[in-house]
């Protein structure tokens, strides 16, 4: 069962966390991780690219010139595809690009990248985060006295205003609730803050 050291907002450690192994022990897979990466990815495309076909470009009603005795191949429109200014043959048009991934894929892929977090020692642990106004400069405090350094996810049990508003002008810094942590995310993130009680709600969602 793997154990992680529980630390204040001053970057003082005030405690350890047992994390459940079901959960923050499970063994790499990088295929399963490929896969819901890749649909979620995907689910991010607009799919709005659009072309027009020989139908919706206009002109090209009347033929172009009589069908016999010119010397030239036969046409029937100066829309067709191979005259310049014609419709375009087979190209995009607005789509969704979502496929599905079985629910218990998505969650071993989350379970995946937890625990991967953990092995490499890019997870910290706190025992609350409350800010008392919503200045940046409070949470650039507790970064820095956490020590964090690159792309920093903090993962909150619910939404404090505060802390959401102070992280926003942060470029590196994400705050967001538990229930809404993605594989892409965790994966995308340096290093993942959460505090205790998001732990254990995560524990929960995922046991």
């Amino acid at each position: 069962m793997p154990k992680l050291a529980v630390y204040n907002q001053q970057g003082e450690s005030v405690g350890e966390i047992s994390l459940a192994d079901s959960v923050f022990g499970v063994e790499p897979n990088q295929q399963v991780i490929y896969d819901v990466v890749k649909a979620q990815t995907a689910s991010m495309r607009q799919g709005t690219a659009k072309v027009k076909n020989r139908s919706a470009v206009s002109g090209g009603g009347r033929k172009p010139y009589r069908q016999k005795g010119t010397g030239r191949a036969r046409q029937g429109s100066i829309r067709s595809p191979q005259w310049v200014g014609g419709g375009v043959v087979f190209g995009p048009t607005p789509r969704s690009y979502d496929y599905k991934v079985n629910k218990k894929i998505r969650r071993l892929a989350l379970k995946i990248v937890l625990s991967d977090k953990v092995r490499e020692e890019k997870m910290i642990v706190l025992d609350s985060l409350n800010l008392e106004t919503f200045k940046t400069k409070g949470m650039i405090q507790v970064l820095d006295n956490l020590k964090t350094s690159g792309k920093t996810i903090i993962v909150l049990d619910e939404m404090n205003e505060n802390c959401d508003i102070a992280s926003r002008n942060l470029p590196n810094v994400v705050t967001m609730v538990s229930d809404h942590i993605s594989v892409y995310d965790v994966m995308n993130a340096s290093v993942i803050v959460a505090t205790e009680n998001a732990i254990k709600k995560i524990e929960e969602a995922l046991s």
